[in-house]
Formats: C-alpha cells, structure tokens, sequence
C-alpha cells in the first residue's frame, strides 16, 4: 500500500505511520535498525528495491531521503509504502525542497525506530565523507558504493581523506567471496610464501584497487594491476599469487563460477556468483560493525600500492 502526503511535517509522517501500522494490524517491534538512503539527484528506485529485498533478513524501516534544496519554495512532500510495496519494511520517502531541505539531521530524527541502530547508505558515489555529513553523523555504520564509480583511483583518495571508523563500501563487500577463496588456498599445502601478485580488471575500479591493496598489505609483496576487456561479466576478471613452486591464479569464467588453477593440480570451477545490490547490502546489516580489514585495505593497503602507475593506467584505459 502507497500513502501520499503532500505539503506535509516529519510529525505528521510519523504519525500516519503509526495509523496505518494500528489500521493494518502491523507493529514495529520486530524493526531491527533504521536505514536511512539518501538519494541523489535523481529517486534512485532500484536502491529502494534492494533494501526491500534485503528487509527479508534484516526488517527495517527504510527512510530514503530525496532533497532539492535549490529549489524556491519550502515544502516536504512524503510518500508511505507498506504492506507488498515494502517488502519487510517500512519505506518512507521524503521530498524535502527548498530550506526545508537545508537540515536533514533534524528531517529524519522524528522517523528514526527509538533504541535502534541507524545506518546510513548513499546507494551511488554522491558522499566522499560519510562521516562528515549531517546523516553520517546520526549512523553508526556509514555505506557507499562506489562499484560503478568512472574513476576508482580518485575514489579510493577521496574516501581515504574523509575515513572515519564504521565507513564501508560495498565495493568491498562484492570482494567477500574473492578473499575467501583465496585465503582457502593459502591455508593448504604447499604453505608457501607467496612472493608477487597480479589483479586484473577490465578497468581501474574501486574494487580491483581494494583487491590489490588487501593483498599488498596482509602479503606484504608487490603487487600489479593490469587491464583486459572482455564480454565476461563482473570487473574483476582475475587474481594470480605466485609462489617458487607455481601460480595460484581464480580467473572468472562465468556469471556464476570462476576456475582455480594451480601449478601441478587439475584446474577446479569455484562458484563465485556475481552479487547484486541487495545481496552485499544485506551483508553489510549483519554485523552492524567497524570492519577493521577495509579500513587497514584503505588506508595502509591503497598508499602501498604504485599510485602514479595506477594512475596512468587509467589515463590509458
């Protein structure tokens, strides 16, 4: 069910929420956290659907804020959606215009679950620093995305300057998978150190960074980023360790499964599914966290890895 409430208060959304609940039989108790997107220029509908979907194991209320402060008059529009139209969730979406929408801090706070985390996403690369922002400072776990970002170098310096603990990017969260497979590998015979590493995407992305940073840091070995474009789907196309008895190299083959070579063993297919939005998001929920690993990637992995390098490969890409 949709509610439409035009020319409207923050009160007066929280209190129509409440009715409904009352009218539909519903309650909130069984809300886990406050989620709260804030849109960009446009209502970004498949970030709504996402967290829809992912209210299937998290169930939240969703708070997507959509502000045009540019615009002359002052006014908050609102829209309610319930019940089939929001999945396990509350969504409320707000069109704040004008200087209403100038404190979105104080927009939101009549809307926040009482005794229950906030968190707060930017579904596209609109936030460099998270922390700073009004919302930001309200949430305890602070995500981006910046997976489509054009130019993953920039990126990566923009939120390495803005980095506050409880910062995390989806970008990252896609690698989950990547890393595991990996570290599985290395737990096995022959326990050799591995001496270089080499990722390969099809273009200079947040995540191939933060896949080469992560390995820079815990292998504490060179490591080199190269580009090959292909139909494949995904960005990531492969990661090759190398060590003085072989290669261990994960090379995605498909949408879902990648192939595992290793020097003297016969190649292994791995599943590997490529992540959609909500699927990344819903793990992110889970933990409600600081993750101590992106932040070390980040912030000690990136500056390790041969940024002039990287950045003429984009240049050249």
């Amino acid at each position: 069910m949709i509610t439409k409430l035009h020319n409207t208060t923050t009160s007066e959304v929280a209190r129509e929420l409440v009715r409904l609940r009352e009218e539909g039989g519903a309650v909130a108790l069984g809300r886990v956290l406050t989620l709260v997107l804030v849109s960009g220029e446009n209502l970004n509908e498949e970030a709504i659907r996402a967290a829809n979907t992912a209210s299937g194991e998290h169930p939240m209320r969703v708070i997507v804020l959509h502000a045009y402060p540019e615009s002359g008059e002052a006014r908050i529009d609102a829209e309610i959606r319930i019940g089939s139209d929001a999945g396990a969730s509350e969504v409320v979406i707000l069109h704040a215009r004008g200087q209403a929408a100038n404190d979105p801090e104080t927009l939101v706070q009549a809307l926040l679950l009482p005794d229950a985390p906030v968190v707060a996403w930017w579904p596209g690369n609109e936030c460099s620093s998270p922390f700073a922002s009004p919302i930001g400072r309200i949430a305890q776990l602070r995500i981006v995305d910046t997976h489509e970002d054009p130019d993953g170098l920039q990126s990566v310096k923009r939120l390495i300057a803005g980095y506050h603990d409880g910062d995390t990017n989806l970008a990252w969260t896609r690698l989950t998978r990547w890393r595991a497979q990996l570290a599985a590998v290395l737990d096995q015979p022959p326990y050799e150190a591995v001496l270089k590493a080499e990722v390969v995407s099809s273009r200079v992305s947040t995540g191939a960074l933060l896949m080469a940073a992560w390995l820079r840091h815990y292998l504490d070995v060179p490591v080199e980023l190269s580009l090959h474009s292909d139909a494949r789907p995904g960005n990531l196309r492969t990661v090759r360790l190398v060590r003085e008895s072989g290669i261990v190299e994960l090379e995605r083959i498909a949408f879902e499964n990648a192939r595992l070579r290793q020097t003297g063993q016969p190649d292994q297919i791995v599943p590997l599914m490529l992540r959609d939005r909500y699927e990344v998001l819903a793990e992110e929920l889970r933990s409600l966290a600081h993750d101590p690993v992106y932040a070390t990637a980040l912030l000690e992995g990136v500056p390790a890895l041969d940024l002039d390098s990287l950045a003429e490969l984009h240049a050249a890409g």
